[in-house]
């Protein structure tokens, strides 16, 4: 599979890039607004792409409000301050309306994220790890060539998804969260009835390698697919048939992703460009590209749809303000070299965070604004491959990895003393399995499931995961 093969499977490129030197970079952090929280993100008025070459004098606002330019407010202030020096004993006002605003105080990110449940029951390694829209469940892919779903809120074993003939590399939710797609090594995408775990009848067939990352539209009417066939293929889904073809890379396209009105198309490949797309036309409108021209894994649309936060093989995270072409800020301090990892935005309180998996194993969160990394978690074995955040602002976190688990992880916030009233990790046996009756966080009881299995391992896959762990998402390998 692309980066999650048996054994057997087909090496990816044979292409190999030259070593470059590792950089340290230091982006400017007043260049970039700080990441706005999911309230702001609603107020923010979608970006098209016919107005993309626009918005960087829409970008250009005043600093000091609507009432005027600084220049002016300035001008103002002093003819003020003018009228008032013939009375030098009348106090000036603490609160003139002509003073400059104070900036807003800023709060360092603080989270304590901690292992809340392991879900076991994929085979092999786990490719993709997605929340639904609502929130409620979560879906994961794996190299076995399964999709499971699982209940978010207890970690339940819902269903199996079952009908590719290869691993599965990526998936992805309806907007309505009851439809999952899911692209695979066998080169078809899938989709799937949550409710019932039926496929719908026909794939849809067209690319002509791996299909290895997956987006819908917002509307849920279209699916855009990026494939090791170099392509990015647009679907419509009511008529099951695709709708346009972009000749994207010269390389295997990693990531796609839709902004949040739908009117632009992202992509990335190893050959290190991002392009933007419009997705009425299949124009290019912009290409992205940083001077040491890393591999490009994944990208993603920022929840405002200003940025575009792009993974890299040099074990760097890049937000790019693509309309002015920049890189804003950089994000370091994983491990990225060989693997496609994929991360995502999330809000801790009120400030923003980007998280991501790594190959040691580890888990971070960085400050959106200072790039800091605030945390670092440790729970898989091995790489982690994918970390989503649940919708809505609870702050859940879901990551998947080499090791074949699905793990949640809480937000438990300054309170550390409820880590034994909530009865986390410590509950565990020494198989880390929950114990029968024992209580989790919210007050979940872990029972035995309708099967007669403990609820984060289903029946049909109470193995363990294979010991030939070298089946990941692995890119230069091929």
């Amino acid at each position: 599979m692309s980066d999650f093969d048996s054994a057997d499977g087909t090496p990816v490129s044979t292409r190999r890039r030259s070593p470059k030197r590792r950089r340290v970079y230091d982006d400017s952090e007043a260049s970039t607004p700080r990441y706005s929280s999911p309230d702001e993100h609603g107020r923010d008025r979608p970006y098209r792409s016919s107005k993309l070459n626009n918005r960087e004098d829409s970008d250009r606002r005043m600093s000091h409000g609507s009432d005027g330019s600084a220049d002016d407010l300035d001008h103002a202030y002093r003819d003020r301050s003018r009228s008032r020096s013939s009375s030098p004993d009348t106090p000036r006002s603490s609160h003139s309306p002509l003073d400059p605003p104070s900036p807003q105080s800023y709060k360092p990110l603080k989270l304590s994220y901690r292992q809340k449940f392991i879900l076991r029951g994929h085979r092999k390694g786990v490719a993709q790890v997605r929340f639904s829209p609502d929130g409620r469940w979560i879906a994961s892919c794996s190299a076995d060539g399964t999709i499971k779903i699982w209940d978010a809120s207890n970690g339940k074993h819902m269903r199996t998804l079952e009908g590719h003939l290869a691993g599965v590399s990526t998936i992805a939710w309806s907007p309505d969260s009851n439809t999952i797609a899911s692209g695979s090594d066998d080169k078809a995408i899938r989709l799937w009835h949550r409710s019932t775990g039926k496929p719908y009848p026909a794939p849809l067939l067209g690319h002509h390698n791996y299909v290895y990352s997956l987006a819908f539209h917002p509307k849920g009417n279209m699916l855009v697919s990026g494939s090791y066939d170099e392509a990015v293929f647009l679907w419509d889904l009511r008529a099951r048939s695709q709708m346009r073809s972009l000749p994207a890379h010269s390389d295997p396209v990693g990531g796609v992703d839709f902004i949040r009105d739908g009117t632009l198309v992202c992509s990335c490949s190893t050959d290190g460009l991002i392009r933007v797309w419009d997705t009425a036309t299949g124009q290019c409108l912009r290409t992205l590209v940083h001077e040491d021209n890393a591999p490009v894994t994944m990208v993603r649309f920022s929840p405002n749809g200003r940025y575009i936060l792009a993974f890299t093989l040099d074990s760097c995270i890049r937000l790019w303000d693509y309309v002015s072409g920049t890189c804003k800020k950089t994000y370091q301090g994983h491990v990225n070299t060989k693997y496609s990892l994929g991360g995502t935005f999330g809000v801790g309180g009120t400030e923003g965070f980007i998280v991501s998996g790594s190959e040691d194993g580890d888990i971070l969160f960085w400050d959106v604004q200072n790039k800091k990394v605030v945390q670092r978690v440790t729970g898989h074995e091995g790489v982690v491959c994918w970390v989503d955040t649940c919708p809505g602002g609870s702050g859940v976190v879901a990551s998947g990895g080499l090791d074949g688990t699905v793990r949640i992880w809480v937000d438990v916030g300054d309170e550390e003393e409820t880590i034994d009233a909530l009865k986390l990790e410590d509950e565990l046996n020494t198989d880390d399995y929950p114990r029968a009756g024992s209580v989790d966080m919210d007050g979940v009881k872990v029972e035995n499931g309708e099967d007669g299995y403990n609820n984060d391992t289903p029946n049909e896959d109470q193995m363990s995961v294979d010991d030939e762990r070298d089946t990941g998402r692995e890119l230069d390998d091929r």
